[in-house]
């Protein structure tokens, strides 16, 4: 196992900057999620990390090693990939003992670690199976029993789930986390589902743009999104953003004032997620919202309506709430859940 550092790590293709200067530390054991929509430069930055990518300008470092102009094998890392990459012609056992063949380990170490890591993925009853004969939740446990055998300083892996259904993504993940709390194995997991990137993270990276916008664990990022993009980004549904404009001792947001301090005349985003907004009492001051749909998923309804300015808005209500399409409702935010950005920056003030 080993620590991962970046160092103002940068990524250009054509004097076209894709990865804005990220520095990063990943301590000996952690397990960091890098989460952003297609095209944000996660599966750039971890193809550097892997050697698969030649770095602009920067520094990598695994386990206190420099590793930048190290070839891929000599970094002693296993990649998992989001397409399994097992040889067809051979059984789950051939696959999986394969690097440790060319790597000249004897057969009875193969052996032991290839039993080992079986057990540990429930492979045991297919190991003299090839890949065609497996389903794609068995082909994703192979690879990354192959990766497993190697005891890598570092697993890398690379949307290893989106070829799966949703049923069969959910037990991956638990199984990918479990298999990393026992291993205790620096992890680095790259999705673009965000549901994936709470629930498997110590910490997360989000990536937008080449940028990494915030990292946090997921509750940090969840409670205080450093930015718009991370705001809007994790929760869903997302985190509603209302245009505002201080008051001074207040807050002015869709013709109503909200009693909390801001710079008189300075121009605000204000974020409320679904959860924190409430329908109001009789009586009860707030800001009308015009239902225009409701979505219901038993435990809970998702209200979608527009406030007297147009603007768009989400609340979550308990399942049971009763709102209609249709109606006009008075709703109000929670005073202390509320975020406030720049509008401007788009950073968290």
């Amino acid at each position: 196992m080993a620590e991962i550092s970046l160092r103002d790590v940068r990524k250009s293709y054509a004097g076209l900057e894709v990865i804005h200067g990220v520095d990063l530390d990943i301590a000996d054991g952690e397990f960091v999620v890098i989460v952003g929509p297609s095209g944000c430069g996660k599966s750039t930055f971890l193809r550097m990390v892997a050697g698969l990518e030649e770095i602009t300008s920067g520094e990598i470092a695994i386990g206190g090693r420099v590793v930048n102009r190290l070839e891929p094998r000599e970094r002693d890392i296993a990649m998992v990939f989001q397409n399994y990459a097992l040889y067809p012609h051979m059984t789950v056992r051939e696959n999986m003992a394969y690097g440790l063949k060319i790597a000249k380990l004897s057969k009875a170490e193969i052996g032991e670690r290839v039993a080992r890591a079986a057990e540990m993925l429930e492979l045991g009853q297919l190991l003299d199976r090839k890949p065609r004969q497996l389903s794609g939740g068995q082909r994703q446990r192979v690879a990354m029993g192959r990766a497993l055998v190697r005891n890598p300083a570092a697993f890398l892996l690379d949307e290893p789930l989106s070829n799966l259904d949703a049923k069969l993504r959910v037990q991956m993940r638990l199984q990918i986390k479990e298999l990393q709390r026992n291993v205790r194995t620096t992890s680095i997991y790259v999705t673009h589902d965000q549901v994936e990137a709470m629930t498997l993270a110590d910490r997360l990276v989000v990536m937008n743009g080449g940028v990494a916008e915030q990292i946090a664990t997921p509750a940090e990022i969840y409670d205080r999104p450093a930015t718009t993009f991370v705001a809007g980004f994790i929760g869903s549904p997302a985190m509603n953003m209302l245009p505002a404009r201080g008051l001074g001792d207040a807050v002015e947001v869709a013709g109503q004032r909200l009693p909390v301090a801001a710079a008189a005349g300075r121009e605000l985003t204000l974020g409320i997620r679904p959860e924190h907004l409430h329908i109001a009492g009789p009586g009860e001051p707030g800001m009308e919202l015009h239902v225009q749909a409701v979505e219901w998923l038993g435990a809970d309804a998702f209200a979608h309506g527009k406030l007297a300015d147009g603007t768009e808005l989400v609340l979550r209500l308990s399942g049971k709430a009763g709102i209609r399409e249709g109606e006009r409702v008075t709703v109000k935010p929670d005073p202390n859940s509320l975020h406030f950005f720049d509008t401007a920056s788009g950073r968290r003030l």
